[in-house]
């Protein structure tokens, strides 16, 4: 291993950058290998034109013969690129996306051969539904499942292949991903805020929810990665000494970009602004090699499949600069975690951005309601909001003190928590004219000075506003976006359901105006909602303590968070909405605690290998060393060697006392797995894993890490975090 190690950092010494020349307007290249609406306009006929749009504005099916013509055109714009196969590109529930190639080729007799790719081909496909994780819904000798093309996202040519993005459902009809789920969420969201918004113009006839992610990763080169197991096989470091210099100048953040790094990013935005990914902004993140990616906003469903498409594209890339991009959330101990803020927003289809004041009192009405029932909606499901982004990677990570911590809370700043008091004090009931007038002028009116002035920002809150959207900053950069913008736009197209309903209550049976109806449901949600908003540092443990009197969660694990995902309030949320039935919210709950336990798993058979099987023997082999130069010693200075060799036998001790310490510390961990593996519940074992099994990680570490600083460098068998974080 150490021949390995030595090996592996001649060879990220010698690395040149590969010259990557930017020279192409990234407008020119923008969407170049997609079949989006320019391109369909090129190729389509006008009725298929007219099917296709349709499908995607307003949810219209395509009938078979619009299929077959829009297929023909694909067909016809992918070979004149050199496309040879095509493939139904999708996002089972194992967190990646999948496909299957499919030659255009097919024999029709007579030894003559063509491309061929019809509307059926389009359309649907059958890949095998048991093979991918489906929660016990398909058994194994029940393997029917199918593909469907989702026309709201755009086709786009990945390498040689024709990557059509689609649905997987069962035989059955549940969803056995991620991307069908999300789309019934955002038609809910879209059915009630756009009921809502018809309080303010009746001309509003669909609203879209946006999403604007910040992708954070690790760079690390290939061969100092490939000679770390840990790394390979569970994305992260399970052991490693700290550095003498880690993030500790705060001197990599925003600092000037390393040659290799950038060539890498401007290889990585040229193929993004082909697939049609509007790559925007990149930055050196906190951490040594840690780095940022980031978009312009675009409507969820297609964000979600462009974020999922570039973490792909990242690892491709990747390689042929000689790195290896890690996108676990905690890769390295002692520097920051990488996450993948959700910035998320609502707008109309005549461009108003939901959650951004207007210039007139009844458009900050209207961004007060949608704004209001928000937050309302994150405070009565704070515990859903936390069960999205649990994971055994992001429990690393929250509440690290560089991350939100696992309490949900939602920060607005101190000047619109002014405004939400004076809301507060709203009367119950009809307003006088000078009411009215003091209200919309003073308070709603001036919303948008209000917010000009502020520039708070709170790093620690999980839930943020930040001016015209919210920020979801507790979701982990290895995240599937899916997820969390998938119970995101529930909850809130529940909460403004209700709110509809509350508000045309109090019209009918109050004879209260539209204006003062809204005011005092506003009024209501206010005080039930004041438990979510905190303003102060989430690091610290008197929030903890507060957040426990305020009745918040504070659910620390995964196993003891994803619990709320099955809780029948959760269970009947989904199926209310129609996002989710039981069986599918159940299946993904068994699927996600079954995942956490053959990581949590897997990272202890890792652990243990290389702690008893690499460091282990180097520690004995060094300490061969000392021994044979103690008893030298004692040769040359017989009865007195004792004061000449005080140093080596003390070592010599200390190295003993760690050996000691891997050896019972690891039978001990193998002992709590076999009894963990036993057990048939899958919630019992995945709390063993987690409270009997994982403990042992630490302790483990902690001998190994010492034995790191004693050991002789040219010895120590693993690639240390100094060359890991710092080889560029």
């Amino acid at each position: 291993m150490a021949k390995i190690r030595f090996q592996a950092l001649l060879e990220a010494g010698s690395r040149k950058p590969i010259k990557v020349i930017e020279n192409i307007k990234r407008s020119e290249l923008f969407g170049k290998n997609v079949f989006d609406e320019s391109t369909m306009r090129q190729y389509l006929t006008k009725d298929a034109y007219k099917g296709v749009m349709n499908a995607i504005d307003h949810g219209t099916k395509i009938d078979r013969k619009i299929a077959d013509q829009v297929s023909s055109a694909m067909k016809e714009w992918a070979l004149s690129k050199g496309v040879t196969h095509y493939t139904h590109w999708f996002q089972p529930l194992t967190g990646a996306t999948a496909e299957k190639h499919d030659a255009f080729f097919e024999t029709i007799g007579g030894g003559i051969a063509i491309e061929k790719f019809g509307g059926n081909q389009l359309v649907q496909q059958e890949p095998d539904a048991s093979s991918f994780p489906n929660g016990g819904i398909r058994n194994t000798f029940e393997a029917r499942g199918y593909t469907a093309w989702d026309p709201t996202s755009p086709a786009f040519i990945y390498g040689t292949t024709l990557s059509i993005p689609t649905i997987f459902v069962a035989y059955t009809g549940e969803a056995l991903d991620n991307k069908t789920p999300l789309l019934r969420a955002l038609q809910a969201v879209d059915n009630s805020a756009t009921a809502v918004c018809k309080y303010f113009d009746k001309n509003v006839k669909k609203v879209t929810s946006s999403l604007g992610w910040e992708q954070e990763y690790f760079l690390i080169d290939q061969a100092l990665a490939e000679s770390r197991p840990d790394i390979i096989l569970t994305g992260r470091t399970l052991l490693g000494h700290s550095p003498a210099k880690g993030q500790q100048l705060d001197d990599h953040y925003f600092g000037s970009i390393p040659g290799r790094a950038l060539n890498f990013m401007r290889d990585l935005e040229t193929e993004c602004m082909l697939l049609g990914i509007p790559a925007k902004t990149r930055h050196n993140e906190v951490a040594p090699n840690q780095f940022e990616l980031a978009p312009i906003f675009e409507e969820a469903n297609l964000a979600v499949d462009h974020n999922s498409l570039l973490m792909d594209l990242m690892g491709k890339v990747a390689a042929r600069h000689h790195f290896k991009v890690l996108f676990h959330e905690k890769p390295f101990a002692g520097v920051n975690g990488s996450g993948k803020h959700n910035n998320w927003s609502l707008s109309t289809d005549s461009g108003v951005n939901l959650l951004s004041p207007g210039k007139t009192p009844m458009s900050n009405l209207q961004f007060l309601t949608f704004f209001i029932n928000t937050i309302k909606a994150v405070n009565d499901n704070e515990e859903l909001l936390r069960a999205v982004i649990a994971s055994a990677s992001n429990d690393h990570r929250l509440g690290a003190n560089e991350a939100p911590p696992a309490i949900i809370s939602v920060f607005i700043g101190e000047q619109l928590t002014k405004v939400l008091k004076e809301l507060e004090n709203v009367t119950n009931g009809k307003l006088s004219p000078e009411e009215k007038t003091d209200l919309k002028l003073n308070v709603v009116g001036k919303i948008p000075d209000v917010l000009l002035d502020n520039t708070d920002r709170n790093r620690t809150s999980p839930f943020a506003f930040t001016g015209n959207k919210f920020e979801f900053r507790a979701v982990g950069s290895s995240e599937n976006c899916a997820k969390p913008m998938k119970v995101l736009n529930t909850i809130v197209a529940k909460q403004l359901k209700d709110f509809k309903i509350a508000v045309d209550h109090l019209i009918d049976t109050k004879d209260l105006k539209k204006d003062e109806a809204i005011f005092n449901v506003l009024r209501e949600y206010i005080k039930q909602s004041k438990k979510i908003l905190f303003e102060g540092n989430g690091y610290g443990e008197e929030w903890a303590k507060e957040a426990k009197r305020r009745g918040l969660s504070n659910n620390k694990t995964t196993p003891e968070a994803l619990k709320a995902k099955v809780s029948k309030k959760s269970l009947a949320l989904f199926e209310e909405m129609d996002v989710m039935s039981k069986v599918e919210t159940e299946a993904r709950y068994e699927i996600e605690i079954e995942e956490y336990t053959k990581r949590i798993q897997i990272e202890s058979r890792v652990l243990g290998d290389i702690a008893g099987n690499h460091v282990v023997p180097t520690a004995v082999r060094y300490q061969n060393l000392l021994i044979k130069n103690v008893t030298g010693l004692k040769e040359i200075f017989g009865k007195d060697f004792e004061q000449h060799a005080a140093e080596q036998l003390q070592l010599i001790k200390r190295i003993s006392v760690h050996i000691e310490g891997i050896h019972a510390k690891i039978d001990q961990m193998i002992n709590a797995r076999k009894k963990a593996n036993v057990l048939e519940n899958v919630e019992a074992k995945a709390e063993a894993y987690c409270f009997k099994v994982k403990p042992f990680f630490d302790e483990i570490r902690h001998h190994c890490d010492k034995l790191e600083l004693m050991i002789d460098d040219e010895l120590w068998p693993l690639t240390k975090y100094r060359e890991l974080l710092f080889t560029r």
